[in-house]
């Protein structure tokens, strides 16, 4: 989790990026296979940081669901943008 469970449209903590690159680390490491999941926060201006520590799966709601009036494709479109 990238913010305090609980409710949405709360602000990302970046420190959970340092977390995320020592999983990066540790999978390249081991020769493992698994997804590296971020939740809570993501959106326009940080997730290019989130996917670069090495996230492969955003969790997006308030961004995808209230940013450009609603709509829903065009801001699933710009966070798939990197």
């Amino acid at each position: 989790m990238s913010v305090n469970p609980g409710f949405g449209g709360q602000k990302f903590m970046p420190e959970v990026l340092n977390k995320v690159k020592e999983l990066k680390k540790i999978q390249k490491e081991k020769n493992l296979n698994f997804d590296i999941e971020i939740d809570g926060g993501i959106n326009f201006d940080n997730h290019k940081a989130a996917i670069e520590a090495g996230a492969n799966i955003l969790v997006s709601g308030t961004t995808i669901f209230k940013s450009n009036n609603g709509d829903i494709k065009k801001n699933i479109e710009l966070l798939k943008s990197k």
